[in-house]
């Protein structure tokens, strides 16, 4: 995955994780991350709502299993705000 979300996103997640962001692709996931624990996924998500001026839903939380699904729910988010 490539893109300015999937970018910002993986940039994210190596400074709220405390890894190389060279490591870390779309499949990147509490599998593969070490450091990824429920307090990590936490910080993750309050980051990322931060960053991207968004509030995601408990199911979206519950569905941010790796790094390139939190980009897909970022960019639906972009696809359906509306202006005003």
């Amino acid at each position: 995955m490539t893109g300015p979300v999937w970018e910002q996103v993986a940039g994210i997640a190596a400074d709220v994780m405390g890894v190389d962001r060279s490591k870390l692709d779309e499949r990147s996931g509490p599998e593969q991350i070490e450091t990824w624990d429920s307090v990590q996924h936490l910080n993750l998500v309050l980051a990322l709502e931060a960053h991207f001026s968004l509030q995601f839903e408990p199911e979206e939380v519950d569905k941010m299993t790796t790094l390139g699904r939190i980009a897909e729910i970022i960019q639906a988010h972009a696809g359906s705000t509306t202006p005003g």
